[in-house]
This record gives C-alpha cells, structure tokens and sequence, in this order.
C-alpha cells in the first residue's frame, strides 16, 4: 500500500498537475469595457464574484458581454389547481470579444426543482435562496472556463 501511494505521488509530482482553482490570475479577468443585459442582480453578482475589472484605458483588452435571464415556473399542480412544484431557470450568455472577434461565446444554465410551501413568505425566502445557489455554481462554471 505504502509502495503504490508512493507511486502514484511521484506521478503526480512529475506530470505538471496543479489545482485548478490555486491558479486563479486575474490579470485575465480584466476587461476594456462590461456590458451587462437581462437581470442586473445577476450580473452584477458575477461580475463582482470573479472579481472582473474594467479598465477602459487599456484598449488591447477583451470586452466581456453578459447576458442573464432568471424564470421561475410551476411544474406541477394538484386536482384543485393549486401549485405543488417550482422550477427555478437561470441562464447566463457570456460572451468574450477582441475589438469584433468573438473569442468565446458560451451559454451557461442551471436548474433547480422544489415543492411549494404553505407559508409564502418562507418560500419567497427560499426561492430567494435557491438563486443565490444557482448564480453560485454558474459563477463557478464560469471561472473554470475562463481558466481552461
């Protein structure tokens, strides 16, 4: 056991491997100009999460567009009509460009399903929540594209 733990380090020591997320050089993540569309809270969420900067000085910079939707819909109802389940739709388009060129233009989705509760303002809260989820693993998504 000790000899195959041995190996397998060794290997890994020798092929370049390195954590992705221990690479994190924001010197990519600053742009000429941030264009923002759809829900402002959104963007505005990832913008800040990735900690992306504008620096309009620099024109040899990308320009970075997003653009963001967020939908809420009932999945289900039951025999008198009343709604039983959510869904929760967030969609990111994050768009990369160098003056005209588009460098990468990726869609991101995320989707969470949950029953209703009685108390409306528990499931306010809870929906409330659930969109923070949702923008939290699309920003995580976002983060291992850009460093890919």
């Amino acid at each position: 056991m000790k000899k195959l733990f041995l190996i397998v380090l060794i290997l890994l020591a020798s092929c370049g491997y390195q954590p992705i997320y221990l690479n994190k050089n924001f010197k990519n993540l600053e742009f000429n100009k941030i264009t923002s569309e759809g829900e402002e809270n959104i963007n505005m969420q990832i913008i800040n999460s990735l900690s992306f900067k504008e620096s309009q000085y620099d024109l040899s910079l990308n320009s970075l567009e997003l653009n963001s939707s967020f939908k809420i819909t009932e999945t289900s109802k039951n025999s008198k009509g009343q709604v039983e389940s959510y869904r929760s739709k967030i969609i990111v388009n994050l768009i990369i460009k160098n003056r005209e060129d588009i460098i990468t233009d990726k869609v991101f989705e995320e989707q969470f399903d949950y029953n209703n509760k009685d108390n409306k303002f528990e499931l306010v809260r809870y929906q409330n929540e659930v969109k923070n989820n949702l923008i939290n693993k699309i920003v995580e998504d976002i983060f291992l594209h850009i460093n890919l």
